[in-house]
């Protein structure tokens, strides 16, 4: 029927991706952002107080202890 107006089969045309590749990169891109910070916050809650405890340790062995073995 459709030959009978010259028309033919017609044909798919190919999508216009450019605009939805990008915005799934942008997504793509900053849920890896994400998931990186929620990583590195985790790591620092995880080792917080071990961290603190050890730095205050040192800042105690610099300040008393070793001014005192050095006779001051």
């Amino acid at each position: 029927m459709a030959e009978e107006y010259g028309k033919g089969v017609p044909m798919v045309l190919n999508p216009q991706m450019g605009a939805i590749d990008g915005t799934v990169e942008s997504i793509r891109y900053r849920a890896q952002l994400i998931a990186r910070n929620q990583k590195l916050d985790s790591g620092v809650m995880s080792t917080g107080v071990i961290g603190f405890a050890a730095g205050f340790l040192f800042s105690l062995l610099m300040v008393v202890v070793l001014p005192l073995m050095a006779g001051l």
